[in-house]
């Protein structure tokens, strides 16, 4: 039985991604990797949803990952069925085709933080503590902490973090860029719902190729939005059409350079 699960919920353009172990401050093991990569399914399956909001139930948004999931781990299954797993689900929810804003209605450390870290925006309650205590343990960020997020926030920032070991309120991780909003306690997810529903009014394919765009500029994807934006060119040429018919025609093709 699955020690918690992420509940999808839409509602008109928006879909709201709520972890669910609020009694363990929504820490994730292997059972909630496998949620949250379901969830992730969900979304893109739903054609109607042009953004999404990530949260957390109850009193806080990710403790990140649950050691007591890990601890006893060998070094290669933690290596492969741990870091390298959850790796590979959070780039499926960084990569999302719709925007992802993430509402930090708690504190975002370690795990949690880089949970965060893949959202395209973070709204974060005045409450909220930010940091990457790891080396703390004697352990490392293991799911892009120092990938990721050095894209997105800068090196420095997380140096201070995950070197130094400092924690961030709120507004001082809005001055470095870590956080892009800070909100009242209580507030995150209405604000990142009314968010979420600004960028759903915008032009929903416009959104998906600027999101592509800018994670090909931000040396992300391996080169996977350069090929999507490739392929949706690709797809509305008239070209392609021809191509199809002649293939199922059993006929040469007569190309006219059609766009």
């Amino acid at each position: 039985m699955a020690s918690g699960t992420v509940k999808v919920d839409v509602d008109g353009h928006v879909a709201t991604l709520t972890i669910s172990r609020p009694e363990k401050l929504n820490a994730l093991d292997l059972d909630m990797l496998k949620a949250l990569a379901e969830a992730a399914d969900a979304v893109e399956a739903h054609a109607d949803v042009r953004a999404a909001v990530l949260t957390g139930e109850g009193k806080g948004f990710s403790a990140g990952g649950d050691i007591k999931a890990w601890g006893g781990m060998q070094p290669q299954e933690f290596g492969h069925a741990w870091v390298r797993h959850g790796h590979r689900i959070f780039e499926r929810l960084a990569t999302l085709r719709v925007p992802l804003v993430a509402a930090l209605n708690g504190h975002a450390l370690g795990g949690g933080l880089e949970l965060a870290g893949v959202a395209d925006i973070r709204l974060a309650e005045e409450h909220v503590k930010i940091g990457l205590p790891e080396t703390g343990l004697g352990m490392v960020p293991g799911w892009s902490g120092t990938q990721r997020l050095v894209r997105r926030f800068g090196a420095q920032a997380v140096r201070r973090m995950a070197l130094g070991g400092e924690i961030f309120a709120a507004e001082e991780a809005r001055l470095l860029g870590i956080v892009d909003a800070v909100v009242p306690t209580g507030n995150a997810l209405a604000a990142a719902r009314e968010y979420a529903e600004r960028i759903a009014a915008r032009g929903p394919a416009a959104i998906e190729i600027v999101k592509l765009m800018i994670a090909s500029a931000n040396g992300e994807d391996n080169g996977t939005a350069v090929e999507a934006l490739g392929s949706i060119l690709a797809a509305k040429t008239g070209d392609l059409k021809e191509g199809v018919a002649s293939f199922s025609e059993k006929r040469p093709a007569t190309f006219k350079g059609e766009w």
